[in-house]
């Protein structure tokens, strides 16, 4: 029997992104790839955005837990982004919150080392990856 991968949602979004474009960002990203909501263990953010009501709602409406990283803790990712912003590091001081997001906490939930599944992709007010549990 072949067990499908766990997977991790990295997001960063606008101040005042909704829920709804969060979700549709997420389905599309999944439909695209050939991925089920299913699989997905958990989500994660940087902690500037802990307060964002569209990705507390998000979780809620999901029922995945949701975990904020502080820059520092994102920092060591910058190595393995796909796209390093130099707008994001001045904004939050992390070169990509998804992507860096994704892969803690898919090593928060698995010892070794995460891959990025889907690289950052971009909505108009949002940002997301895919990250595989080890």
């Amino acid at each position: 029997m072949i067990t499908e991968p766990a997977l991790v949602v990295g997001l960063g979004c606008r101040k005042g992104c909704p829920a709804s474009a969060l979700r549709a960002l997420l389905d599309q990203v999944l439909r695209a790839h050939g991925l089920d909501l299913g699989q997905v263990q958990a989500m994660a953010s940087i902690d500037l955005k802990q307060d964002e009501p569209g990705l507390l709602e998000l979780a809620q409406q999901l029922s995945l837990p949701l975990t904020f990283f502080s820059s520092a803790q994102l920092a060591p990712y910058d190595s393995r982004l796909s796209h390093r912003s130099q707008a994001a590091f001045e904004r939050t001081g992390c070169h990509g919150v998804a992507e860096s997001a994704a892969l803690a906490m898919a090593e928060c939930l698995q010892a070794g080392s995460a891959q990025l599944l889907v690289p950052r992709q971009k909505s108009a007010e949002a940002t997301l990856a895919l990250a595989v549990c080890p």
